[in-house]
């Protein structure tokens, strides 16, 4: 090695990463993926919402298609969208709907998504919370509707049909098809 010649030097450099920077990239991955968890969760309770509002507005929608059909409401003693009822709307109980006419086409339920089961139609965030229904029975085109969801209170609209979600731990997700 020449000292009077610097451009003979082996002077090696390391393009390692040292355990320290990698520490940090690593822990400014971390606090980033954890500032975006809530975002993400809110995208996810916006979606099940929109969701649930679709499916409460075709359930409304397959309700008056089936009036218009039959020139009644169907029969429905539970106030829910269960297995019974949802047989009349998807044609399969023929002696509620004689002509077999699937008013309603629905999937099998899917977390995010609702849908039917052995219970009925049931909302997005849980397979066994059914939409409850309210129907113009006595043709005043006026029905009687829960305000939050459960039993604790109603108000009028001016409807033949009424569907919305019943939530039973969080009054923010109820879903209504007349809003």
């Amino acid at each position: 090695m020449d000292r009077l010649n610097p451009t003979t030097t082996n002077i090696r450099k390391s393009t390692a990463f040292t355990l320290v920077e990698l520490l940090v990239v690593i822990s400014i991955i971390a606090i980033l993926a954890g500032l975006s968890f809530p975002a993400v969760s809110g995208a996810m309770d916006s979606a099940k919402k929109t969701q649930a509002k679709s499916n409460a507005v075709q359930i409304a929608g397959a309700v008056s298609a089936y009036d218009m059909e039959y020139g009644k409401l169907p029969t429905n003693s539970a106030g829910l969208v269960n297995s019974a009822f949802m047989n009349i709307l998807t044609g399969s109980d023929t002696a509620n709907n004689s002509r077999g006419i699937v008013f309603l086409e629905a999937q099998a339920w899917r977390k995010g998504k609702g849908g039917t089961n052995s219970v009925g139609y049931c909302d997005p965030w849980d397979s066994t919370n059914l939409y409850a229904i309210a129907l113009d029975t006595d043709y005043d085109n006026k029905v009687s509707v829960s305000t939050n969801g459960g039993a604790s209170g109603s108000y009028d609209i001016m409807k033949k049909v009424g569907v919305w979600s019943v939530y039973p731990t969080n009054s923010k997700y109820q879903v209504r098809s007349w809003d």
